[in-house]
């Protein structure tokens, strides 16, 4: 690398400085924070996406029966969910879903029935239930085509 290269770097950068200058006389203080921030390279804020990748799994489905339908006055929600699921994950899921964070989850385990066919038997597999209680304003529009 010889001297006459550095010179000429050195006049390159010169230039883009001067343009950098000219450009920036017209704007305000505000004005120049803002395409600082847009620059490549720079740290920008991005928005928390939702996870709701396993929430899907976690619920598996509103159940809709009259018992219900007596609990939606009540601001309450029942829900199907899968059956190694914790209070926490059920609360995650509800909020990631619908947006609202749930006051308290209840949850409710079901065995299985003794069924028989002829002379084999065997069980149904169990199920659990969460029941869901949201805040006064809260509500879920799960029940809009029943």
């Amino acid at each position: 690398m010889g001297l006459f290269s550095k010179k000429k770097k050195d006049e390159a950068r010169k230039d883009n400085e001067e343009k950098i200058v000219e450009q920036t006389k017209d704007l305000t203080i505000d004005e120049i924070k803002s395409e600082k921030s847009k620059k490549p390279g720079k740290y920008k804020k991005s928005e928390i996406k939702k996870d709701t990748k396993n929430s899907y799994k976690v619920l598996v489905r509103a159940l809709i029966t009259e018992k219900a339908s007596y609990l939606k006055s009540e601001n309450k929600y029942l829900f199907e969910v899968n059956k190694n699921t914790t209070k926490n994950e059920i609360k995650k899921a509800i909020f990631h879903v619908y947006g609202y964070w749930p006051e308290s989850v209840n949850i409710i385990n079901i065995g299985g029935k003794n069924i028989r066919y002829g002379k084999n038997t065997g069980t149904t597999k169990g199920k659990k239930k969460a029941i869901i209680t949201l805040k006064k304003g809260d509500s879920i529009e799960i029940y809009e085509g029943v």
